[in-house]
């Protein structure tokens, strides 16, 4: 009997690569707070000829010529960046958008190194009290050439205590005060913070990556009506898009300064496929964003009370668990009460068909993309405890009932 011949690099990747879109596309339920299904149109456009162009939209001279282009070729390209960036202040109400920036930590760095000098002092939620990584000292404020310090925070349990904001603000008297997490539950007391710091003539940033559909749906506090001086975030969490970024401001002044200093210095070329794909989910969102929003802070709601009612150990169960898309676990009583940790409960769900990162976040985003309902979280509640810790097998009763869920809906 003769041997199969081995699979070449080329059909391997194929292999790995259709695996995934089965796996990823049919066959579990995405509950990571980080990610998002894109919609098949917006998906479409990644795939296009736009994908292998480069252009270098920057005003400029070259023996003596004044261009503002580098390359010929340009007239779809540049017409489609124009309508995503009008399609972004239309759905933030901005004056001011761009959809050029790769990701939002890309986004962030587009904001900080057009409006803070070196050696400028800002403020930002520390990753103890669940604030961003990158913020944090050693990341992007090092690398840049700025301070960072810690605005007082219990965590995203508990309402930052906008007094205290105040009186850090008076006391550091940064450049910046940043507002923004990687694990966030409900709105900032932006009004009072944002009094204070342009009092101080600092400015106000809010980095909007894990909330901006929801934002986008009216279902978040509007950081711009709030007091925010610039909003930025990625496009592929609450944002149902591509990896990307984007930008939005009502400040012209600011904007004029954010521009120009963004080619050649935080990046160039600007993935056109991307963009177009962007333009796509800011158009669906116009139509459908708020209901989509809505759904999507019903359930994690809904979920929250369901898990909580078999004995799931969630946290802010008395602030109604969530205003945003994210379910925080309560760690400590999961180790407690159930003698396990989060990281190893993750893998336990994903042996399950149900999706989460490692560090105690659900995320119900997806899944309401999907077309479920605040219904039905008593079923997913009922999985995710009998899939984790009562170290059920409930892979099969997943993968039967995500059948039932073939098509995007909010697209």
């Amino acid at each position: 009997m003769g041997r199969t011949a081995p699979l070449s690099n080329e059909q391997e990747l194929a292999r790995l690569v259709r695996a995934h879109n089965r796996w990823r596309g049919s066959e579990v339920f995405n509950l990571l707070a980080s990610e998002n299904a894109v919609s098949p149109t917006a998906r479409r456009y990644l795939a296009s000829d736009l994908a292998g162009r480069y252009t270098l939209p920057v005003e400029t001279e070259f023996h003596g010529e004044r261009i503002d282009n580098s390359y010929t070729g340009t007239r779809y390209t540049d017409a489609i960046e124009a309508l995503a960036d009008r399609a972004a202040e239309r759905l933030f109400r901005a004056r001011h958008a761009t959809t050029r920036p790769l990701s939002g930590h890309i986004a962030a760095m587009s904001a900080l190194v057009p409006l803070l000098k070196p050696g400028s002092k800002f403020l930002a939620v520390p990753p103890e009290a669940g604030g961003y990584d990158g913020y944090a000292p050693g990341f992007l404020s090092s690398v840049l050439g700025y301070q960072v310090r810690p605005i007082p925070a219990n965590g995203p349990a508990e309402p930052l205590d906008a007094e205290l904001v105040r009186e850090e603000i008076r006391r550091e008297r940064p450049a910046a005060v940043l507002l923004g997490q990687s694990f966030v539950l409900f709105p900032y007391p932006l009004k009072e913070i944002a009094e204070e710091a342009h009092a101080h003539d600092a400015l106000v940033l809010y980095d909007a990556s894990h909330v901006l559909g929801l934002i986008a749906g009216r279902e978040f506090q509007d950081p711009l009506v709030e007091g925010a001086d610039v909003v930025f975030g990625s496009t592929h969490k609450s944002f149902p898009g591509p990896q990307g970024g984007l930008l939005y401001t009502n400040r012209s002044d600011l904007f004029r300064e954010i521009a120009p200093a963004l080619v050649w210095r935080v990046f160039d070329n600007a993935h056109w496929h991307r963009i177009a794909s962007l333009g796509q989910t800011l158009l669906e969102l116009e139509r459908v964003g708020e209901e989509y929003a809505r759904t999507t802070v019903a359930n994690a709601q809904a979920l929250g009370r369901e898990l909580t009612a078999v004995g799931f150990p969630v946290q802010a169960e008395a602030r109604g668990f969530t205003r945003s898309h994210q379910l925080h676990l309560d760690t400590a009583r999961l180790l407690a009460e159930h003698r396990i940790r989060p990281g190893e409960l993750a893998r336990r769900w994903e042996r399950n068909r149900l999706l989460t990162d490692l560090v105690g976040r659900i995320g119900t985003a997806e899944v309401s993309r999907l077309g479920l309902r605040p219904a039905e979280m008593a079923r997913l509640a009922s999985l995710l405890l009998r899939g984790g810790p009562k170290r059920g097998r409930v892979g099969a009763e997943v993968l039967a009932w995500r059948r039932r869920y073939p098509k995007l809906r909010f697209v």
